[in-house]
């Protein structure tokens, strides 16, 4: 583990080291960019040893994650006036959350290099562009988070995402739980400021709740969203409203009865 300043993944400047830890058995330096504010490990050779399993075992709240995210994306998708649009989930994992997009009548598709799509096979996302793109928890598994917020924009219009946000100027403390060093998995952390930098690099509009969702837009970002998202629960209804679930529709074309 070295103590010099290494350029930050995000920016380019340099990011100071501000203290170390142990990551899977690596001592590793953490660095923190007074730039733009992101919080990064040192360059993550241990990767490979990180992801022998794509879900790591201590997520015991993937369920709950998933619940809470259908409800985010349909009220992202409704401050939109995009209910009948296309969402594909980057990094879908097991493909949960697609699967209970399609079940409420969103059509959702899924991603992901690295884990087996198990509860939503037939319904993988192709090249093409789409409404709405997902990355839920997944940022802070980025090397270059701000090419892949690049990427990503250059698919769909609208980029919702979830990572939780280091809230002081100050580094996060060497305990906090969601640097991950049980699993190695996380390698990069945002502050507000981070954020709001990669939007101005981008070109692009940005809103976050301050805490853990966040949104990047290529076009202005109605007040109502942030409105919508507060009011999350109620997404159920909106569905029960204006949309039919897929769920018999889907049976059939797996079934063979109708393309997907």
């Amino acid at each position: 583990m070295s103590e010099a300043a290494i350029a930050c993944r995000v920016c380019g400047a340099a990011s100071p080291h501000v203290y170390g830890g142990r990551v899977l058995g690596h001592d590793v330096g953490y660095h923190d960019c007074g730039t733009c504010g992101y919080f990064q490990t040192e360059t993550p050779h241990w990767l490979e040893q990180a992801y022998s399993a794509a879900i790591n075992d201590v997520d015991t709240g993937i369920l709950w994650r998933n619940q809470r995210n259908l409800r985010r994306v349909m009220m992202t998708l409704a401050a939109f006036g995009r209910l009948q649009g296309r969402v594909v989930d980057h990094a879908g994992g097991y493909g949960i959350l697609v699967r209970l997009l399609r079940d409420a009548g969103v059509d959702a598709r899924w991603q992901d290099k690295y884990c087996a799509n198990l509860v939503a096979r037939g319904f993988e996302a192709d090249d093409g562009p789409c409404d709405l793109l997902t990355a839920f928890e997944v940022f802070e598994h980025f090397e270059q988070p701000l090419d892949e917020l690049r990427s990503m924009l250059t698919r769909a219009p609208l980029v919702l995402l979830s990572t939780e946000l280091v809230r002081t100027d100050a580094p996060p403390a060497p305990d906090w739980w969601y640097l991950g060093a049980t699993h190695g998995q996380h390698i990069g952390f945002f502050r507000s400021r981070t954020l709001a930098w990669m939007a101005r690099a981008l070109g692009v509009h940005h809103a976050s709740d301050g805490r853990q969702l966040h949104l990047f837009s290529r076009t202005p970002i109605p007040a109502r969203w942030r409105r919508l998202q507060r009011v999350h629960r109620l997404a159920p209804l909106i569905a029960r409203w204006r949309l039919k679930s897929l769920r018999e529709r889907d049976h059939d074309a797996l079934a063979g009865a109708a393309p997907p």
